[in-house]
Formats: structure tokens, sequence, C-alpha cells
């Protein structure tokens, strides 16, 4: 059973930094690109960033380029998404997800296991 678990998040003010981890389990976790995701309440889920397999290639979305830093351990299991000077528009839940196609895809739909989200609030 694959499971994806975040954590990391919480409170902060503008400005300030946190790092996410997504802990993976019950796949081959260097097999897999992995990405994380965000949803504000009411709005879609939106891409963030993105790491290939090896980790060499990374993809980032233009909101969050120079300020998020995407990277991975795979001797752990572990992805982590450094964020630095983060801003109120960056509030959101963010996701983990894993991609079997081993590439930085930026769809939702293209990833094939998802954690359950850890909550990012910037405050003003």
């Amino acid at each position: 059973q694959v499971q994806l678990v975040e954590s990391g998040g919480g409170l902060v003010q503008a400005g300030g930094s946190l790092r996410l981890s997504c802990a993976a389990s019950g796949l081959t976790f260097s097999g897999y690109a992995m990405g994380w995701f965000r949803q504000a309440p009411g709005k879609e889920r939106k891409f963030v960033a993105a790491i290939n397999w090896s980790g060499r290639n990374t993809y980032y979305a233009d909101s969050v380029k120079g300020r998020f830093t995407i990277s991975r351990d795979n001797p752990k299991n572990t992805m982590y998404l450094q964020m630095n000077s983060l801003k109120p528009e960056d509030t959101a839940a963010y996701f983990c997800a894993a991609d079997a196609s081993g590439g930085t895809r930026t769809a939702a739909i293209s990833y094939d296991h998802w954690g359950q989200g850890t909550q990012v609030t910037v405050s003003s």
C-alpha cells in the first residue's frame, strides 16, 4: 500500500520560511518523479514544483520560482520543499504526489499517488 505523508506545515509571517517533507512508503521511491501541488479554499489544485526520479531535473510554477526549492533524498524515501520569502498568497493546503513516469510533469492527472496534505498559512 502506497503512502505519502506530508509534514512541516504551519503558520508563518510573510517573509518567513517553512520546509515541507513528504515521506513515502510502499513504492520504489527512486523510480518515481515527485511533485508538490497546493489548493486554497474554493480553488482548484495547482502545480507548485516537480522533481524527476534522480533529482537532477526540477521544474517550478512561475509563482514560486526563485523562492521555493524542491529536493529529494532517495535513500530516505523523502522529498522536500523549502519555501522562503513566503507571501500571504502562498496560503494553501500543500500536497505531495508521485508520478510513475519518472519525469517532471505539471498536470495533477499525471500523478498516481497523493498524500493527505499539510496546511500552510502565511499571515500578512
